[in-house]
C-alpha cells in the first residue's frame, strides 16, 4: 500500500461531504456518473487500487478477486450488508473486508414500521385512488383494513434493527414474538416484552405480521420457502426491509395472488431490481425501491465509517468494522 495516501477507488457516487473528505485524505478516484461499474471496470479497479469502496450493486465474487492486484488489501464496503462480497476468498487472498454497521438501524426500523402500518391499512390502494382521480367520496365500507393494536408481530432476526423494530411496535400495541439464531439476554427480552421461539415454524403459524430483519447468508437463503410460507395464516402480512433472498419470491407471489397471505410490504427483492412482474401487479402489495436506509444522515454516517475504516487500516491498524469469519 502507498506510504501516505492509499489509492482508493469508489464504485458509486457518494454524498458530497464524504467525497470531499476522501479527496482530502486519499488518492481517490470517484464515480461522478453514478453508473454501476461493469465487471470489466471492477476488475480494472481491483487491479489498480489499494482500497476498493464498493456498494451492494457490485458483486465481488471469486473470479473477480482472482484478478485483484497485489496492492489491494482492503475492501471497505459502503453498506452494512456484505453478502455481495466473497469474504472467504478475499480473506484467503489477504484482503480484509469492512462494512458500516449500526448507522442504518433507526432509518431501517422506521421504514419497517411504516410498512407494518401501511399494508394492513391499505395505504397503497388509497393513494392510488387519489392519484388517478377515482375516489368518489367516503363510504362506510370502502378500503376496510385491519388495526394492528393487539396483533402479534413476529420478528425474524433480532439484531440491532430487529430490536429497534420491536421497540417501535410495542408503542403501537403489538405483541412481540421473535426467532433468532441466538436467544436475547433475559434483560433485553424483558425490556421488549418479547416471546422467543426456538422453532421458526411454530412462530410463523401464530403471528399476524412478520417482519424480516435477518441478513442474507447461506443459511438464510430462502429461509422463508414455500413450505414455511404456507404455515402462515391467510390473514397474515409480511414485511421485508432486510434482504430479498431470505424469501422465495416466486412462492410468495403465488400465495399473495391466491389469497393465502393477506398482503406484503417489500423494500428488497430476491433478484435486486428485477422484480417479479406479477408481484408488481398486486393491489395487496406495497413495493418500495430499496429505500429503507435512504436518509441523508445515514448515507453521510456510512461514508464516515468507510473513511475511518480506510484511515485506520492505512495507519497500520485493524479496521474497526472488519468483517470476520464468525459473522459469515
Amino acid at each position: 500500500m502507498a506510504a501516505s495516501r492509499p489509492k482508493v477507488i469508489v464504485t458509486r457516487r457518494l454524498p458530497e461531504p464524504v467525497e470531499t473528505r476522501m479527496r482530502e485524505l486519499f488518492d481517490v478516484e470517484l464515480n461522478d456518473s453514478d453508473t454501476p461499474m461493469t465487471r470489466e471496470a471492477l476488475a480494472d479497479a481491483m487491479a489498480r487500487a489499494d482500497v476498493l469502496v464498493p456498494t451492494l450493486t457490485d458483486r465481488i465474487d471469486q473470479a473477480l478477486l482472482a484478478q485483484a492486484g497485489d496492492g489491494l488489501k482492503l475492501i471497505a464496503n459502503f453498506g452494512a450488508g456484505f453478502d455481495h462480497i466473497d469474504v472467504q476468498t478475499a480473506l484467503q487472498r489477504g484482503i480484509l473486508v469492512s462494512n458500516t454497521p449500526g448507522v442504518l438501524t433507526d432509518d431501517t426500523a422506521d421504514m419497517a414500521m411504516a410498512l407494518i402500518l401501511g399494508v394492513p391499512r391499505r395505504l397503497k390502494e388509497g393513494a392510488m385512488l387519489m392519484r388517478y382521480g377515482d375516489w368518489e367520496g367516503w363510504s362506510p365500507t370502502a378500503l376496510l383494513g385491519h388495526r394492528i393494536t393487539g396483533k402479534r408481530l413476529g420478528i425474524l432476526g433480532m439484531g440491532r434493527i430487529g430490536q429497534a423494530v420491536a421497540r417501535r411496535a410495542r408503542a403501537f400495541g403489538l405483541q412481540i414474538h421473535y426467532h433468532n439464531r441466538k436467544r436475547l439476554r433475559p434483560e433485553i427480552e424483558a425490556e421488549l416484552e418479547a416471546t422467543y421461539w426456538e422453532s421458526l415454524d411454530q412462530m410463523l403459524a401464530r403471528v399476524d405480521i412478520l417482519s424480516v430483519n435477518a441478513p442474507h447468508t447461506p443459511s438464510t437463503f430462502h429461509l422463508l420457502n414455500a413450505r414455511r410460507l404456507q404455515l402462515m395464516k391467510p390473514t397474515a402480512y409480511i414485511v421485508n426491509t432486510s434482504r430479498g433472498e431470505v424469501i422465495d419470491e416466486n412462492a410468495l407471489t403465488r400465495m399473495l395472488r391466491a389469497g393465502q397471505i393477506a398482503g406484503a410490504g417489500l423494500d428488497v427483492y430476491e433478484h435486486g431490481a428485477s422484480v417479479n412482474p406479477r408481484l408488481r401487479e398486486l393491489d395487496n402489495v406495497l413495493l418500495l425501491p430499496h429505500m429503507s436506509s435512504a436518509t441523508e444522515e445515514s448515507r453521510v454516517e456510512m461514508g464516515e465509517k468507510v473513511i475511518v475504516n480506510i484511515k485506520t487500516f492505512a495507519d497500520g491498524h485493524r479496521p474497526p468494522d472488519q468483517v470476520v469469519p464468525a459473522m459469515l
